[in-house]
């Protein structure tokens, strides 16, 4: 750890303010995709427009499980009079602004044109965050890690209030135009305290080693991977589906969009607050394991309310399962930074995150056609047990993580003894 880093290791006004980056870029990731993807869903649902092509939708989320193929130029190239992760960030973020802008006139174009431009925007994000998740890793110190983690989370949570809540409730007095552009500007702002972050002060010592070829690395990092996608993938098939159960219980679009956009996202938020708190106090694996089992008995209980058809129990259900989803992305995310320690972040993060995000793709896009199809309430009960398998996986990965990293550590101890 460098003099500076360990200067930043107790909480003080300058360890919070370097957290201010990383917090606003999450706000504009959040704000973006929840608008591209998840509130276009549900003004398509209302319209009526079939679950099985809602699924569609999802590969607005592409580029983020595909960043592992463009993932090592971000590792090796520099671009010319910037710092590296901090020059990746701002043409990102900069480009991404410009498609939203470009986005924002048209409302009347093809479908296809609209698409287009939304994978594309959704490529500059996918790219900006690979950069500065190795920007978490090349100068943040392992100990404040979940503090990192805690602010991306809070951030994207607050930009999902946004994105997925507020444009949402205000769509039909505002309009495309109108929501675009806030999204646009939103994503300007926030891209402004980045700008100042002393990136080669702070970074760390970076490991020497040979640099492989990013589906070489997979290779190395594939059973993780797999633990990963498998995780994602169950979680999203549990929760990220209940607004279009509420919304086939009856439920308003306005009040779904409040549930799951604006209050879910204010519960994330809360919760990746104190999850990395609890995470520094009572352990990794325990926040795991409590959050999981919350997650589950919300999962029943959405299974009880689409039996009966009651969407005050649906309601009660989603706000319970976002309180207790939201006690799990610190301990994940802090575990793939861990995973991702070497000399080439960018890549190895992208592998971890980015390729288990694409092997969850095929049942993101199907979980609706599979719900249409079924019905929901056997959809869920299909659901819980998947989860329960894919949450032990998880868990057991983190222990022999950890288990691994006490026993270096009682070695180098020992060796300096």
């Amino acid at each position: 750890m460098s003099a500076s880093e360990s200067a930043l290791a107790r909480p003080s006004p300058v360890f919070w303010l370097r957290l201010a980056p990383f917090f606003c870029l999450s706000v504009t990731f959040g704000a973006t995709l929840g608008f591209l993807a998840s509130g276009a869903p549900l003004i398509l649902r209302v319209r009526g427009v079939e679950l099985a092509d809602l699924g569609l939708l999802q590969l607005i989320n592409l580029p983020v499980g595909l960043t592992f193929l463009w993932a090592r130029p971000v590792d090796r190239l520099r671009l010319p009079g910037l710092p590296h992760r901090l020059g990746w960030i701002g043409s990102m973020q900069g480009l991404g602004i410009a498609l939203l802008a470009t986005l924002s006139f048209g409302e009347a174009w093809p479908l296809s044109a609209l698409f287009g431009l939304a994978l594309a925007t959704c490529f500059c994000l996918a790219t900006m965050d690979v950069a500065l998740e190795a920007l978490v890793v090349e100068t943040v110190g392992p100990e404040r890690r979940p503090y990192v983690t805690s602010a991306k989370l809070g951030g994207a949570s607050l930009g999902g209030i946004v994105g997925a809540g507020v444009l949402v409730a205000a769509y039909d007095r505002i309009g495309w135009q109108a929501a675009v552009l806030t999204v646009a500007g939103l994503n300007a702002l926030c891209l402004l305290p980045i700008l100042f972050y002393p990136e080669a002060r702070l970074r760390l010592g970076a490991a020497v080693a040979e640099r492989r070829l990013g589906l070489g690395r997979l290779r190395i990092l594939g059973g993780r991977v797999i633990v990963l996608g498998l995780y994602f993938a169950a979680l999203f098939a549990l929760t990220s589906v209940n607004s279009l159960a509420l919304i086939d219980l009856g439920v308003p679009l306005a009040q779904v969009g409040l549930v799951t956009g604006s209050l879910a996202a204010g519960i994330n938020l809360v919760m990746a607050l104190v999850s990395g708190a609890l995470v520094r106090r009572i352990g990794l694996v325990p926040v795991v394991t409590i959050s999981a089992l919350g997650v589950a008995a919300a999962g029943l209980a959405m299974l009880a309310a689409c039996a009966i058809g009651s969407g005050g129990l649906g309601i009660a259900a989603a706000v319970f399962g976002t309180l207790c989803a939201g006690g799990l992305g610190v301990p994940v995310f802090t575990m793939i930074y861990r995973w991702a320690e070497g000399p080439q972040p960018a890549t190895d993060y992208a592998l971890l995150f980015g390729a288990a995000f694409f092997a969850a793709m095929p049942l993101r896009v199907a979980a609706p056609a599979l719900a249409g199809a079924v019905g929901w309430p056997l959809y869920f009960a299909l659901c819980l047990p998947f989860y329960g398998l894919a949450v032990a996986l998880l868990r057991g990965a983190f222990l022999r993580t950890l288990d691994a990293d006490r026993a270096a550590a009682k070695a180098a101890a020992k060796a300096a003894a």
